[in-house]
């Protein structure tokens, strides 16, 4: 690919964008920008070029990921905004900021489109949801193109993005959370942290690969490795008296009204 791509804003997310896109070997293609560039100075052994100049970054790049705070957003948008072009694409990474609230700073002229990605694109791995309010098929392709770099992408309805967020970007610390309460599980059970790292990750990695290829829904999954009165069922049975499914779908429930009411 050799579409030019800034990276606006390179804090923890926009940060793992850019190792992706690395690792796919386009990082003489990216600019990433920060306002201190202390922690990502070592970006440039890859090709990448850092700046602290955001103007110097959306002159000379096409696809414009604008990695920043919610709050802070719209008013970089607006500093910018005399430097783009109709050749531009934008895309904004920030949660509960609407496409036509977008819109309505980057003026008429601009395609513009909303991304969530998680921080698994640092290793090719994101599930990147993508929303768009027009019908511009170029440059929708040029958006997933650029996230395809860095894992999967799903198209979703603009009304869906804050599910998203939950779901696909919030989702990875409570998948990690799973992982590490296996961990500390199998410490007890006689293996060194080490070695029960090694195998949660392998078993719940090999998990989500059953399901990727199979299409099943989990449950079909579950019902493979449960037998009568089996030391499975038995494990499973204890983690729904306890509220295991509960607790984490009551989470992500919470966790979505905290950006509903942050509206």
């Amino acid at each position: 690919m050799d579409t030019k791509i800034a990276v606006i804003g390179c804090g923890n997310l926009g940060l793992s964008i850019v190792e992706g896109l690395i690792k796919n070997n386009v990082g003489k293609n990216v600019i990433a920008t920060r306002r201190n560039t202390d922690g990502i100075e070592h970006l440039g052994n890859s090709g990448v070029t850092v700046t602290t100049d955001n103007v110097f970054a959306i002159k000379n790049s096409k696809v414009i990921l604008f990695a920043l705070k919610p709050y802070r957003i719209l008013s970089v948008i607006d500093e910018l905004k005399p430097h783009f072009t109709s050749e531009h694409i934008i895309v904004s990474l920030a949660t509960g900021i609407s496409l036509d609230e977008l819109k309505s700073h980057v003026g008429p002229t601009i395609k513009i489109f909303r991304a969530m990605p998680n921080v698994a694109a640092s290793v090719g791995q994101s599930a990147t949801c993508i929303s768009k309010n027009s019908s511009d098929k170029v440059g929708l392709m040029e958006v997933e193109k650029t996230f395809q770099l860095i894992g999967e992408t799903i198209l979703i309805n603009e009304e869906l993005m804050e599910s998203a967020v939950v779901l696909g970007a919030c989702g990875t610390a409570f998948a990690l959370r799973f992982i590490r309460a296996m961990v500390q599980a199998g410490v007890q059970i006689g293996f060194s942290s080490k070695t029960a790292t090694q195998i949660a990750n392998q078993t719940v990695k090999g998990a989500a690969e059953i399901l990727i290829a199979t299409g099943n829904h989990p449950e079909a999954e579950i019902d493979k490795v449960t037998t009568p009165k089996g030391i499975t069922i038995t494990g499973l049975n204890e983690m729904e008296h306890q509220g295991f499914s509960a607790a984490l779908i009551r989470g992500m429930i919470t966790a979505y009204n905290k950006i509903e009411d942050s509206k």
